[in-house]
């Protein structure tokens, strides 16, 4: 899979689920696959092919095999049956999304593949291993500093868990554009918490063995000078392309 740039160097094909939205561009008003460009831009300066990646039900097998690894992007919130709960007043669902992404995830994890978990990724890939999730964080922490404006990203610090992985892409601090009104509740077992808000929720979450899986409650996407954990997703994919075409 992927293609070679102009120095030989094999580009690894990313996923990116999308959304399935009406839309209106140009003249146009029409149902679409769509998702901020950021991530696209974001993939593309981090050495990777972007392909999208629509809700179509549940994921098939054929798709994972043409990636080298995966974004879960992020967006609407997960159902809360999944994880054992009654629906919070605040929840917002997209029950195509999840069949799609929780499949996806499923057959991801089966073969190995690298994958990076942003927002409502994390939140799913906490919930397809077995945790559970806070559905409205302002009722827990009591205030609302991690989605301050309807559509407009703020800036939360973040400090991340010495020699863990994430810690070694960005470092010990991160001032994270993040935009979540859920988080993580009780953490799944294979997961490790690896970086934390002030007000101790959890911001970054991987697992310390086996393939590369980091998930972040922020939005890399959203800062086009900072492009590190694209990136180490993008080296691992790169990995993994190579091994799987020996």
């Amino acid at each position: 899979m992927g293609s070679n740039d102009s120095e030989g160097q094999r580009r690894p094909v990313i996923g990116l689920p999308t959304y399935s939205e009406r839309t209106r561009f140009g003249v146009w008003d029409v149902d679409s696959a769509v998702l901020p460009r950021s991530y696209v831009d974001m993939t593309v300066r981090a050495g990777g092919i972007p392909v999208l990646l629509p809700p179509t039900g549940a994921a098939s097998a054929e798709v994972i095999d043409r990636l080298d690894g995966l974004v879960l992007t992020g967006g609407a919130d997960l159902e809360p049956a999944r994880y054992g709960a009654e629906p919070h007043a605040a929840t917002r669902t997209r029950a195509d999304r999840d069949e799609f992404e929780f499949t996806l995830f499923e057959l991801a994890r089966s073969v190995d593949l690298p994958v990076l978990a942003v927002c409502r990724g994390l939140q799913l890939v906490n919930v397809a291993l077995g945790g559970t999730l806070l559905q409205h964080l302002p009722d827990v922490v009591g205030h609302t500093g991690h989605a301050v404006t309807p559509g407009t990203f703020g800036v939360t610090t973040v400090r991340t868990l010495p020699d863990s992985r994430v810690a070694a892409i960005a470092g010990p601090e991160v001032k994270a554009h993040c935009h979540h009104h859920q988080a993580i509740d009780a953490l799944a077992p294979e997961l490790t918490a690896t970086a934390h808000a002030a007000d101790g929720t959890i911001e970054a979450v991987e697992t310390r063995t086996g393939p590369f899986l980091v998930g972040v409650q922020w939005h890399p996407e959203e800062n086009a000078i900072d492009d590190r954990l694209m990136r180490a997703l993008v080296e691992q994919a790169v990995e993994y392309g190579r091994e799987r075409n020996r």
